[in-house]
């Protein structure tokens, strides 16, 4: 197992999901992993005031 936080998430969760990742892919998955957390972050810290409502509609 590796010390790296990450890597030993892309390990367990291949091995819960029993999807096979072959070596030559980690830095992928790894490279993908960072860009989500990247954006759940920005999406977190966003603020919104408590009254906000969610749209009934939704339009693109």
């Amino acid at each position: 197992m590796s010390s790296d936080p990450l890597e030993t998430y892309i390990d367990a969760a291949a091995e819960v999901l029993g999807l096979p990742i072959q070596p030559v892919w980690k830095p992928a998955v790894r490279a993908n992993l960072d860009v989500s957390l990247k954006m759940a972050h920005m999406i977190q810290e966003f603020p919104l005031p408590d009254e906000i409502e969610p749209a009934s509609v939704y339009e693109a």
